[in-house]
C-alpha cells in the first residue's frame, strides 16, 4: 500500500514540485556529446522532412525552413567537431552533406557553389 493519496481528477497537479525525475534523466548526467548528437539528429530529421524526403514528401516540403535547419546543423557540426571527436562528427558531416546535396537538387534555381545552406561553414558542396 502506498503512502501517497491518489490524486483526484479535479485536483490540480502540484505545480511547485513536479516529479521530473520519474520522467527524464537529470540533464547533468547526460554527456555533452550525447546532447550535441541528439540535437544534430533532430535538425537532420526536420531538414529532411522539409526537403520533402518524408513519406508524404510534397505535403511537408518547405525549402525556406530546410535552409534554416541545414544552416543551423552546419554551424553546430562545424563548431563541435573538435569537441566530440571524429567518431561522432564524421557521420554528422556525412548527413549534413547529403542534406546539402538534396537541397541543391530540390531547388528550382540552385545556389551558386559556396552559397547554399551551411556552405559558409563547410565550403562548397558538389554532387
Amino acid at each position: 500500500m502506498s503512502d501517497q493519496t491518489p490524486q483526484q481528477p479535479d485536483e490540480a497537479p502540484n505545480a511547485e514540485s513536479p516529479d521530473f525525475d520519474a520522467m527524464t534523466r537529470d540533464i547533468a548526467e547526460v554527456p555533452a556529446v550525447e546532447v550535441i548528437t541528439t540535437v544534430a539528429v533532430h535538425l537532420m530529421s526536420s531538414a529532411a522532412v522539409n526537403l520533402g524526403l518524408a513519406e508524404e514528401g510534397a505535403a511537408h516540403k518547405d525549402l525556406d525552413e530546410a535552409r534554416k535547419l541545414i544552416q543551423a546543423l552546419a554551424g553546430l557540426v562545424t563548431a563541435s567537431a573538435t569537441e566530440i571527436g571524429s567518431y561522432h562528427a564524421a557521420p554528422l558531416r556525412d548527413g549534413l552533406k547529403s542534406l546539402q546535396l538534396a537541397f541543391r537538387e530540390a531547388s528550382v534555381v540552385p545556389d551558386e557553389p559556396g552559397q547554399g545552406p551551411g556552405e559558409k561553414y563547410t565550403g562548397p558542396v558538389y554532387g
